[in-house]
């Protein structure tokens, strides 16, 4: 399995003034934006992602971790026996994911593109 990106996921109470925020003072652009959550870019494809609630999940993340094998991090995941608090999950928005708690308590999302989610 191999990490392809890790993105900060801050939690909003306003999605819209902390897109106009974050864009104005840091120069990133929007790439993508599915209402709930909006995830900024600089050309050289650093990314950070806004969010008021998870649109599948009971809880935010505090990070997302791209992978290019999710079904192995998941049974890497079960195997080592950290929480699970969403299960693997293909959502309709084309990430197969699943969230763990890790031992301080922040919330990890693992996903692959349903494309490469092995």
């Amino acid at each position: 399995m191999q990490i392809e990106r890790i993105v900060p996921d801050l939690t909003v109470d306003d999605l819209a003034e902390a897109v106009r925020q974050h864009t104005e003072v840091l120069g990133m652009q929007v790439v993508m934006d599915h209402g709930w959550i909006v995830t900024l870019s600089d050309p050289a494809g650093h990314q950070l992602s806004l969010m008021t609630a998870d649109a599948t999940a009971w809880l935010n993340p505090d990070v997302s971790v791209f992978v290019d094998d999710v079904h192995s991090a998941y049974a890497n995941a079960l195997s080592t026996g950290v929480e699970i608090v969403h299960p693997l999950t293909a959502e309709e928005w084309g990430v197969t994911r699943f969230f763990y708690r890790d031992s301080s308590g922040r919330v990890v999302n693992v996903g692959a593109h349903t494309s490469t989610a092995r």
